[in-house]
């Protein structure tokens, strides 16, 4: 019979990792619940401004949920993750972050953007500009069979940060397993973006 798992809140990774014991062992059809941490890990708050990004601990940057072992993945199976549901926590961020992104070159100055989400349904780019609430976890994916532990981003075969804003509730995700339990982890949600990184 299907059970419910609660993930425990502070189990979270920063780098792809196959050697980590997994935080919670489930068998296919099960479901799990995950409360995430937001993509700097709390280093940006409500109440940040845009002097607190000179300040970012870029090891910390993107806390994964994870790893979630399932019982008899083998390398050469298929995981397949449904997104039953997914909420904001009512409140979010975005950034321009020097030297980053395809418009670095126009794109010079840093620049922070907290947005207010408890409406629910969407969130005020300005008073004139409603953004729709479509939440989605930016990086889904199962441990990767590389040695070297690879930062969370770029995605690979594995999954990983993939920014499909399509992935969102109803959804379903197919990963292959590349390492026994697959290993699998989330994190980096999104209340809305267009489609990946760009």
């Amino acid at each position: 019979m299907a059970e419910t798992h609660y993930f425990p809140e502070d189990k979270v990774h920063y780098v792809w990792d196959n050697e980590l014991d997994p935080a919670l062992t489930v068998a296919p059809g099960d479901t799990v619940v995950y409360r995430t941490r937001e993509v700097s890990d709390g280093q940006i708050s409500p109440s940040s401004t845009t002097e607190d990004l000179a300040g970012l601990d870029w090891e910390r940057l993107y806390p994964l949920a994870g790893p979630v072992a399932v019982e008899g993945a083998e390398p050469g199976d298929a995981v397949e993750v449904e997104v039953l549901d997914i909420h904001t926590e009512g409140w979010g961020w975005a950034a321009v972050l020097p030297g980053f992104g395809l418009l670095e070159e126009d794109f010079s100055e840093a620049y922070l953007k907290v947005f207010d989400l408890s409406p629910g349904d969407y969130t005020l780019f300005k008073d004139d500009i409603a953004i729709p609430i479509e939440p989605f976890f930016g990086t889904m994916g199962v441990s990767p069979t590389d040695p070297e532990k690879p930062v969370v981003m770029p995605p690979g075969p594995f999954g990983g940060n993939m920014e499909t804003r399509h992935i969102t509730k109803g959804s379903l995700l197919h990963l292959p397993v590349q390492h026994e339990g697959a290993l699998f982890s989330c994190g980096d949600a999104h209340a809305a973006q267009g489609d990946g990184e760009v």
